[in-house]
């Protein structure tokens, strides 16, 4: 589905090389050290960074020179998900419509989106009236309406605590099967990797060094990058 060959990038003084194999309808998660290029990663993908050289394909569609409103992705980040001026209906329904007026049909999805992540109560409610889980399940809201096969997060669930970051788990692949998606999410947790991904890869040093399903990838014994970053983490 997702298919990365050698994607060049430079950040500062690091020259980054990309390759990356993820199979449709997996939920993938992305762990590694803070500056490793995990959010590099995501961003060539979605098209916001353009590589130097190499390949990115997404459902074997080649990417270069498609705009990332072209690409057919979604990308949920940490912060920065919602517009404050307006209420969380608005929010989702900007995913099928940048105008104030949605059709019958439109209002109908965007408000079956907001059941879904069960928001729909709290619809005409600002951003700062509701948590920081609540605003990132309007981003998930609006990922179902814009209705893209591929959806990438980036440290999406970072500030919210162990419970609720398990919620937002739940709902992630409750959405992932239910839609059929595919799905890149870094993390800097290696328990959300272990609870919510079918495969995990591991990134150092602007390289993907090791991709496994999950269940096999936290027993791997051979890489010292990855026995270095996970120290002393009970798996």
């Amino acid at each position: 589905m997702i298919n990365l060959d050698n994607a060049a990038f430079n950040y500062e003084d690091m020259a980054m090389r990309f390759t990356l194999d993820v199979p449709q309808g997996a939920l993938m998660a992305v762990i590694g050290p803070s500056g490793a290029g995990k959010s590099t990663l995501l961003s060539l993908i979605a098209g916001f960074d353009i590589p130097l050289s190499g390949t990115i394909m997404v459902g074997g569609r080649d990417m270069a020179g498609v705009p990332p409103s072209g690409r057919p992705v979604s990308m949920i980040f940490q912060d920065n998900n919602v517009f404050a001026h307006l209420d969380l209906r608005q929010n989702v329904a900007i995913g099928l419509s940048p105008g104030p007026k949605l059709t019958p049909s439109q209002a109908a999805e965007t408000d079956d989106a907001l059941r879904r992540v069960g928001l729909y109560e709290l619809r005409h409610r600002k951003p700062g009236e509701v948590s920081g889980g609540e605003r990132q399940r309007v981003a998930i809201a609006r990922a179902l309406v814009r209705d893209k096969p591929v959806l990438l997060l980036d440290e999406p669930f970072a500030a919210l605590g162990p419970s609720l970051r398990r919620g937002m788990l739940d709902l992630l692949r409750e959405v992932q099967r239910d839609k059929g998606l595919t799905i890149l999410m870094v993390s800097h947790q290696p328990e959300d990797a272990r609870y919510a991904a079918s495969h995990t890869a591991f990134v150092d040093c602007g390289r993907v060094l090791f991709v496994a399903p999950t269940k096999e990838f936290f027993h791997a014994k051979d890489l010292p990058e990855l026995r270095d970053y996970l120290g002393d983490w009970k798996n």
